[in-house]
């Protein structure tokens, strides 16, 4: 029991250090959609170490690295399954600290910067208290938490507009294999022309509409469904760098379909709640492709349970 209660009290500490960071992270989930998925990364790193719960638990610690380094007890000798705690972990730990303070009261601070130390933080105390073989079966959950830390806005923006542009220029094209339909997309705009008839306003490709959301959103779960697939590792790696083209692919289908409604349907419904739910269908769609691929690398590279059994070849005789 003394175990969880020396966590709660770390984990308070920490919280206590990092409250603000928390506190602004947090505003930004409730704030901006773009980051609203964030609620659910930490929820996906507790479930990551709950998968490995027999793993860590058979982890026991030799002895108390505290204690130690307090009273000076000379270290025993580590058993099987047993973890050494490893003081480089206490020196990242006083390092991110003094880096944090200094980012907080420098005028050049970054940031971007302040909720990642509290990351390197956690990770320094698993490595403190744990020891590397800790750390080796809970680095993913730790560092799954970047995922819920928003980019700074100048570089989520710089990362939106080529995106954004992209989507345009592909919907544009498509729009324009339709009889009577003339698009053509200057940047983030797409003007129609319809029967002859210039439709006003022009189709402008929102930052909404820029597929990051989706993007940042899918690539997370990318991680998340690669790293709880029990598949060898190279399938694991497509199914993650498939995350991207898909969720850019799903992001032009939206635009290109958002196009037609507004050709054939009337603005309005390309826009408020039409719009909102048309978002949402992109990712049963997503997801629908991601698992198209990984059931295809399953059937077509089919591993031969018959390995490492004992094969016979029988040779004719040469008469």
């Amino acid at each position: 029991m003394h175990r969880y209660v020396r966590m709660a009290v770390i984990g308070g500490l920490l919280c206590l250090v990092f409250r603000s960071e928390i506190r602004r992270v947090v505003r930004l989930w409730v704030t901006d959609a773009s980051w609203s998925h964030g609620f659910l990364i930490p929820l996906f790193s507790l479930y990551f170490i709950n998968q490995r719960r027999d793993a860590i638990v058979g982890l026991s610690h030799v002895r108390d690295p505290l204690a130690e380094l307090l009273g000076g007890r000379r270290p025993r000798r580590l058993e099987a399954g047993q973890t050494r705690p490893a003081y480089v972990g206490l020196v990242v730990l006083l390092g991110t600290l003094a880096f944090y303070v200094f980012n907080v009261v420098s005028p050049s601070g970054y940031a971007y910067f302040r909720p990642l130390s509290l990351i390197v933080a956690v990770g320094a105390v698993v490595l403190f208290l744990g020891g590397w073989r800790l750390v080796r079966q809970t680095w993913l959950p730790i560092a799954f938490l970047i995922f819920a830390v928003p980019l700074p806005r100048r570089y989520y923006v710089a990362l939106t507009m080529p995106m954004r542009k992209l989507a345009a220029a592909v919907a544009a094209v498509i729009l324009n294999m339709v009889d009577d339909l003339a698009a053509n997309a200057h940047g983030v705009v797409i003007d129609i022309v319809y029967r002859g008839e210039r439709l006003e306003p022009p189709l402008d490709v929102a930052e909404a509409c820029s597929g990051m959301r989706l993007l940042m959103a899918f690539v997370a779960l990318g991680v998340a469904m690669a790293y709880l697939h029990e598949r060898p590792m190279w399938q694991r790696v497509v199914l993650l760098l498939s995350t991207v083209p898909i969720a850019i692919s799903c992001n032009i289908v939206r635009v290109t379909v958002t196009g037609f409604i507004y050709v054939l349907a009337g603005p309005k419904y390309a826009q408020g709640v039409y719009h909102d739910a048309l978002g949402m269908a992109m990712l049963p769609l997503a997801f629908g492709l991601y698992g198209l691929l990984a059931w295809f690398m399953s059937s077509l590279f089919v591993e031969d349970k018959r390995a490492g059994a004992d094969v016979v070849v029988r040779r004719r005789a040469i008469p």
